[in-house]
């Protein structure tokens, strides 16, 4: 399925192991960052700049982007676009006519108005705009998912909860599973506050699991929803 080769070709441009240098990221001070108007990494402004129609962000700007949106007052880490599904027959076909493939971007730009960052509906853009030959405007979307990407990439390795990835919508972890090639057999919730997504054994060297840092969309939604007694995913997160 070409849909899938796309997905699976972008793991050596952004999370392939080794590719970056990970840093922990200190989350107090993105969000210190991302709230005050006269920080370079304002939040309205790394949207606004995100929004343009340019390649002009450095992957610092990703950096707050992505992991500052925690911190935002309509966020949701259990939110899902109504429009996401609505043609997901299409997803799955091997070939796709002209307005087959006009019917994937009407959709995809539609659910990322919703979620600016849906990782897979991006993948979908980008394919459907290529399929299209609209090349400059899919390389536009290529840049910001690769740097999406890189954005969790560079908070950790994934290969044990110390060097855990953050992110900041739960799926996202089977999205990157799935972009480094491996399979996910089941997950798992470790407390404090970590998710263990064990792998379909492949080599005797390869990992067995990827660890993903939730701390963070799991405070926020409890903030935020403290109406919720059970996090949708299973999660719990410990008192302190």
């Amino acid at each position: 399925m070409r849909l899938k080769h796309l997905l699976l070709g972008l793991a050596a441009t952004a999370i392939t192991a080794g590719a970056i240098e990970p840093v922990k990221p200190d989350m107090e001070q993105i969000r210190a960052e991302v709230t005050n108007p006269r920080s370079r990494y304002y939040y309205p402004k790394l949207m606004a700049e995100y929004e343009r129609n340019d390649t002009v962000m450095t992957a610092e700007d990703y950096r707050h982007l992505y992991l500052g949106a925690v911190f935002q007052e309509d966020f949701n880490p259990y939110r899902h676009s109504a429009y996401a599904g609505l043609i997901e027959e299409l997803y799955y076909k091997s070939h796709h006519s002209r307005s087959e493939c006009d019917s994937i971007i009407k959709y995809a730009e539609i659910s990322l108005k919703d979620n600016p960052f849906d990782l897979r509906q991006i993948n979908f853009l980008i394919y459907a705009l290529r399929e299209k030959q609209k090349n400059n405007l899919a390389n536009i979307w290529q840049f910001r998912l690769n740097h999406l990407l890189e954005a969790i990439a560079g908070t950790g390795t994934g290969l044990d909860p110390e060097n855990a990835w953050y992110v900041i919508y739960p799926r996202h972890e089977y999205y990157v599973v799935n972009l480094l090639g491996r399979v996910a057999e089941k997950q798992e919730f470790e407390p404090p506050y970590f998710d263990r997504i064990s792998l379909v054994p492949k080599g005797e060297k390869d990992p067995t699991a990827y660890y993903f840092n939730v701390r963070h969309i799991l405070e926020e939604y409890l903030c935020k929803f403290p109406e919720e007694q059970n996090i949708p995913d299973g999660q719990n997160l410990p008192a302190e």
